[in-house]
């Protein structure tokens, strides 16, 4: 069956992933199952999307409940669940405004615009420049693209968004040298991701956040993969003493249902974009609605982000025991349930036998493994890691 199942997508899919020749078809708690039954430890979670594991039973309820309702109607009229939704959103990222889109992609595209039209309404300027950073990655459309500092991403489909200068990650003097008067706002990554698992020192982000607001400047921050609850918080710029004009999330947002939003201000919504800027045949309906909801309570009633901060320093401990263990793991990265070990092996084949162990985990960058397990995790799923992944890095110290 698997085989079968692998046969027939590499037939009829478009090739623009290498997958690993694991077919899963179900998942329960922090586990994944494959269609020959055995069981993976997943500390990937879908690239970060399934904060609440597998079959969490009241995240299922509750879309259960909503597939028996209404899934559709557009956003020509209400829907409860979107409107419940937007509040507790709003709530937990301290910003008032929200718009639903259906990926992180489509939240980037909707900040840039927000942003674009906020310059536009104070000068009537169309000739506006975005910073953003080297090593970045925000999203494959082409206005993701753009922002995204990465030429290997870019090179093919140029030409891109005019007005795009990237400043090199963690370097203030690299950003001031940028500014000028067309600037209308600077773009980053609380933590970078597929760049490597780098988070912004809090020095730099208060100064870029003082940039900001010294010139009327936008405050524009990417937390779709190191948002909601990965870091301890349940956005990672809550920790740094600062609040973005316009957040982009997704991922963990839906627990697994595709959806995304960008967060305003107040001022920033009331002076960017109006009836007729933007829009979304899909993102907010009741569907995804009930979903955000359902993940925003059972965050609450479980205290899910005390759990990542309760099991932060065993993880941190846990993985740097491999740096004093292993001469090809040079260091760590990342904050919270975003970890990364630098590696000197090549790490595509490090996650390709933590695989066949029973293990998900991720590449990022060059030379990084990635650690984005569900913030539901427990201690002994971290001591399962660990062995795990032992198992794995014993075969390369034996090479």
């Amino acid at each position: 069956m698997a085989d079968h199942t692998i046969k027939t997508a590499e037939e009829h899919l478009l090739h623009t992933y290498n997958r690993f020749p694991v077919t899963f078809c179900r998942g329960e708690g922090v586990y994944l199952y494959d269609e020959n039954g055995k069981q993976y430890l997943d500390f990937a979670a879908g690239i970060g999307v399934c904060a609440l594991g597998y079959a969490h039973p009241e995240y299922t309820k509750a879309l259960q409940g909503q597939v028996g309702q209404l899934l559709h109607t557009s956003n020509l009229y209400y829907n409860r669940q979107i409107a419940n939704a937007a509040k507790r959103a709003t709530d937990g990222a301290k910003l008032e405004r929200v718009f639903f889109t259906n990926s992180g992609t489509e939240a980037i595209e909707g900040a840039i615009k927000a942003a674009k039209k906020y310059a536009y309404q104070r000068d009537g300027h169309t000739d506006h420049e975005i910073i953003a950073m080297k090593g970045s990655f925000h999203g494959r459309s082409l206005g993701a693209l753009s922002v995204t500092g990465n030429l290997h991403y870019q090179e093919a489909f140029a030409p891109l968004l005019p007005g795009i200068r990237f400043a090199d990650f963690n370097d203030l003097d690299s950003v001031t040298a940028l500014v000028n008067e067309k600037t209308c706002a600077i773009l980053l990554e609380t933590i970078q991701g597929e760049g490597g698992i780098y988070p912004a020192t809090k020095e730099f982000l208060q100064e870029v956040k003082a940039i900001c607001e010294a010139k009327d400047i936008l405050l524009l921050l990417d937390e779709i993969q190191c948002g909601m609850g990965r870091t301890g918080e349940m956005f990672a710029w809550q920790q740094y003493g600062i609040r973005p004009d316009i957040m982009a999330s997704a991922k963990g947002l839906g627990a697994g249902v595709p959806v995304g939003a960008f967060f305003l201000t107040e001022k920033v919504a009331e002076q960017s974009l109006v009836p007729g800027d933007h829009g979304t045949t899909y993102g907010g309906n009741p569907f995804v609605g009930a979903a955000v909801d359902a993940v925003f309570t059972i965050f609450e009633k479980e205290n899910v982000i005390g759990n990542v901060q309760k099991l932060t320093k065993s993880l941190e401990e846990t993985l740097d025991s491999f740096i004093e263990k292993y001469d090809f793991v040079a260091a760590r990265r990342g904050v919270g349930f975003m970890q990364g070990l630098v590696l000197s092996v090549p790490v595509g084949e490090v996650v390709k036998k933590a695989l066949e162990e029973g293990l998900v985990v991720l590449s990022a960058g060059s030379d990084v493994l990635r650690f984005l397990p569900p913030l539901i995790i427990e201690e002994k799923h971290i001591g399962e890691m660990a062995e795990k992944l032992k198992r794995v890095f014993d075969t390369f110290a034996s090479e």
